[in-house]
């Protein structure tokens, strides 16, 4: 499927994982296509994050008193991983030239214990895109609730990175956060930054000013989540992508920084926008 808009265009999956597959400026790739053929959404060019962002430390956490466990739900990751979102099967509510809206409904199971309804619209602009994403709780107990995107950016073009944050937490050797520090722990991200760094990068940043621009030779972009607290900084080295990732969560919130129960009927929201700076 296919949306466009000005110099902009937009491929997407719904059927596997509500995946946007490729996207595109005057032709040049802005996210990391997807190759032809595959539905691995870790190969994606970007994914929704719902009930929860990142990973949840051996899948146990408690919530009003009860004890929660979760099986892992990615055969390459030791812990269950950014929700169900992202392996669920989304529905086309409403298509239209340069926007998609698409719809995902949970049922309590074994990998999530509350029923939800997913809402997640795209709309193409002359300036970029703006995607949103909403969660209601549809079961009748209060629920932890998280949500994300996880957009991987082609780094071909990309010569500096620059965001604010107030700290960071660091993860251990399975990507779990161990400790929260200063946010130039691993680089001054208040100027712009290279991303040939000598070690990886896949951390959290909190207190994040909900910009990060990305300076490109074909022209700089700015990736804007306004209200959303963390960054999730992926910048593997060598590789072809870096992916920067607006949360209202930090990774394993139920155990650190648990959010705000989501009562019944209750709804929360996300929104993105990727645009020409």
């Amino acid at each position: 499927m296919r949306i466009e808009a000005g110099d902009w265009a937009l491929t997407l999956d719904p059927s596997a994982g509500g995946m946007i597959r490729a996207l595109t400026r005057r032709g040049a790739d802005i996210l990391r296509p997807m190759p032809e053929g595959s539905a691995e959404p870790l190969e994606s060019a970007c994914f929704p994050l719902a009930p929860y962002a990142n990973r949840i430390a051996h899948g146990h956490f408690s919530w009003a008193g009860e004890a929660i466990t979760l099986t892992p739900n990615h055969p390459a990751i030791a812990h269950p991983i950014h929700g169900t979102a992202w392996l669920g099967e989304w529905m086309v509510r409403d298509s239209r030239e340069d926007s998609v809206t698409l719809v995902c409904a949970h049922t309590a199971s074994a990998d999530w214990p509350w029923s939800f309804a997913l809402t997640q619209t795209l709309r193409l602009s002359a300036q970029g895109l703006t995607a949103s994403l909403e969660i209601t709780n549809t079961d009748t107990r209060a629920m932890p609730a998280g949500l994300g995107f996880h957009p991987w950016f082609a780094r071909t073009e990309v010569t500096a990175v620059s965001f604010g944050a107030k700290g960071l937490w660091l993860g251990d050797a399975e990507m779990l956060p161990t400790e929260h520090t200063a946010p130039d722990a691993l680089g001054d991200w208040n100027s712009p930054s290279p991303l040939d760094l000598p070690h990886l990068v896949d951390n959290c940043y909190t207190g994040w000013d909900g910009a990060v621009h990305i300076a490109r030779r074909d022209g700089d972009l700015l990736l804007e989540s306004a209200g959303t607290p963390y960054l999730h900084l992926f910048v593997p080295q060598g590789a072809d992508f870096f992916c920067a990732e607006p949360q209202t969560t930090m990774p394993d919130a139920v155990n650190h920084d648990a959010p705000a129960p989501l009562e019944p009927g209750a709804t929360r929201t996300l929104d993105m926008t990727i645009r020409s700076a």
